[in-house]
């Protein structure tokens, strides 16, 4: 287990954390929460031996193995395939030991002792699963986004996004007793997000875990480390549970109890008008339930630093904007085509979507950054856009403080006015006056949503707006948007956001833009199938992983270990496919679908998905042996 006895440690001289004393066991699943600057990075930093405890004790297994995701890339010459193979250093060290002992016993042909070397290294490269390591590679590279095509690429090709996955998938590819994980969402779309988080459910070392998508931690989470006020507490389950138990405690505090009542009357006022019109598509009703828990979720962050709401707007027009067949694309070929699309006051879209699908190609054609290549878009008169995408970062002036941004943009309003906004923002004193360059990416993204917003827009182009904010500002922003009344499109793999704000999705898809008939379990579905029909109809050859990989042909073993693994293959198969018949009878049964569980559901899907999986790379590999083995004979 992970122990710490009255820890205490600092960065660059602030005190982080004091007088920490708890224990982590084995297998579990830690979200570690807490604001931004709180010291969650530092904590990974002191299990990693990367920062020292000004006090105290941290004690752990000495053999276990961690595995961490690098925060930078090199440009590498390295086929991407074999940076991640990396990743599972042992392996790495067979296969190199291999080849010198192959090498030793071709020199020396009458030498025994580099012949027997040579079957135990590949014993071992059998209990590790060796042989099919290029293929569980191509697995991780898939479930993150990446094609077949990709695999050959030099790691210098990728940009920086990509690299991020690369290192992830590197990361995952250890196997690790101990994996550190910090905002591993970040990067990632919803597809490769849920694919993740089936694949952490299933992880059977501990795992700790940074991250601000509260859907994410929910799923993922067996407890929750909070870092607040300088202490660390620990709570048992997941992070919904946590924040039912904050909110009781902060109830025991009068002045914030009668914050929460005021902030729950608000709300449900708000709930109550929105119920009282919306329809019975299954999206409306599933925020519905999403509304129906904003109370409790309201209850535990009254004491968050942020505050603030949409400025109304001051006219709208009817419609708002209107697409109409119109393509989009870049160097005159079309990403999209016949895109129809007509956005009103009150319009709440989410765009859903795989990754490169053309959902921020849509964005830009809404707001006017791409002119259409056939087809129309018109603005409505009254028309008053708010964009938000992740390039808005880059045109703050980092010499320049919030303060300055926003005298800049109302040059004729009163300062302590422009202060009281910002302030809303966390943005408070000295913070105000601080030049932007050296915010974090969450404070410059605050910034950004800060100078957008005061613009009272009447539309809303939101691409990925909770990049780097944390959930205390997550649940601020979240709120905001309930209670505007602008029209909103909205991209991000924030569920919580997504089901909270939107009342209509759209899916990009195959070069088309058409309403999703269905929430975000359904799209869990869609994507699920989606992989399925992806997959070839014969089962992948582990050769062809390891062709496409460029890898040698690994040496042949000796035929009495490659009859044990043929036992190991044949008791493992034996298992999974018996497993696989009692889901997928569960799968079958209409009772599952009847109730309101549909989390089950998806642990289910994703535990068939992972089975199979498994019972295909492992009758590859069975496969492969029975023909070695008759070629030898």
């Amino acid at each position: 287990m992970i122990l710490l006895r009255d820890l205490h440690f600092s960065r660059n001289g602030e005190t982080l954390v004091g007088g920490a004393s708890l224990q982590l066991h084995p297998g579990w699943k830690v979200g570690l929460t807490g604001a931004n600057g709180s010291g969650k990075s530092s904590f990974l930093a002191l299990l990693r031996g990367e920062l020292h405890a000004d006090r105290g004790d941290l004690e752990m297994p000495p053999g276990w193995v961690q595995a961490h995701v690098a925060q930078d890339t090199p440009a590498l010459p390295d086929a991407a395939i074999e940076f991640v193979l990396d990743g599972d250093t042992e392996l790495r060290r067979i296969e190199r030991e291999l080849a010198e002992a192959e090498a030793s016993h071709d020199a020396t042909p009458d030498s025994h002792h580099a012949g027997d070397r040579i079957g135990l290294l590949h014993g071992r490269l059998s209990e590790i699963e060796g042989y099919a390591a290029p293929a569980r590679a191509a697995a991780l590279m898939h479930g993150l986004g990446f094609v077949d095509a990709d695999f050959r690429r030099p790691v210098a090709e990728f940009s920086g996004g990509w690299r991020v996955r690369l290192n992830l998938a590197r990361a995952l590819m250890c196997r690790s007793d101990l994996l550190l994980l910090d905002e591993p969402t970040n990067h990632l779309d919803l597809d490769a997000i849920l694919w993740l988080e089936g694949w952490l459910k299933a992880y059977r070392g501990t795992l700790l875990l940074i991250s601000h998508d509260r859907d994410f931690l929910d799923a993922v989470c067996s407890h929750v480390l909070a870092i607040e006020n300088r202490r660390l507490q620990l709570f048992t389950g997941n992070y919904s549970a946590c924040e039912r138990t904050r909110a009781e405690r902060l109830a025991n505090d009068l002045a914030l109890a009668e914050k929460q009542r005021r902030e729950a009357a608000h709300l449900q006022s708000y709930i109550d008008r929105f119920r009282a019109k919306a329809t019975k598509a299954r999206q409306a009703q599933s925020r519905i339930k999403m509304l129906a828990r904003m109370g409790e979720i309201a209850a535990a962050h009254v004491d968050a630093p942020f505050s603030f709401r949409f400025p109304e707007p001051a006219a709208f027009s009817d419609p708002l904007l209107l697409l109409e067949k119109a393509s989009a694309g870049y160097d005159e070929r079309p990403l999209l085509g016949d895109v129809t699309l007509t956005l009103r006051p009150g319009s709440r879209i989410g765009l859903l979507g795989r990754n490169g699908a053309g959902k921020s190609t849509l964005m830009k054609l809404l707001a006017g950054q791409l002119q259409p290549l056939a087809g129309q878009r018109d603005e409505g008169r009254n028309l008053r856009l708010g964009y938000f995408a992740q390039h808005q970062l880059e045109q703050l002036r980092p010499a320049e403080s919030p303060l300055w941004h926003m005298v800049k943009l109302e040059p004729a309003t009163r300062e302590q006015e422009l202060r009281n906004w910002l302030g809303g923002f966390d943005f408070r004193g000295s913070m105000a006056e601080a030049p932007c360059g050296r915010f974090s990416g969450g404070e410059k993204t605050r910034l950004a949503l800060a100078l957008m917003i005061r613009g009272a827009p009447n539309l809303l182009l939101l691409d990925e707006p909770t990049n780097h904010l944390d959930l205390e500002m997550r649940e601020a922003l979240t709120i905001a948007l309930q209670e505007t009344e602008a029209g909103m499109v909205l991209v991000s793999h924030d569920r919580h956001l997504l089901r909270a704000t939107c009342d209509e999705l759209w899916l990009v898809d195959g070069g088309r833009v058409a309403p999703f008939d269905g929430d975000l379990d359904d799209y869990a579905e869609w994507l699920a199938r989606s992989r399925a029909a992806e997959k070839p109809a014969a089962v992948k050859p582990a050769r062809q992983a390891q062709a496409a990989a460029g890898a040698a042909p690994k040496p042949a073993p000796a035929r009495r270990t490659l009859a044990k693994e043929i036992e190991r293959l044949e008791r493992q198969l034996a298992g999974w496919q018996e497993e696989l018949g009692e889901v997928e009878t569960r799968l079958a049964d209409p009772a599952l679908y009847a109730g309101d569980d549909a989390h089950r559901v998806d642990q289910l899907t994703q535990r068939q998905a992972l089975l199979t999986q498994n019972i295909e790379a492992a009758e590859t590999r069975w496969l492969e042996i029975h023909e070695q083995l008759e070629q030898e004979h």
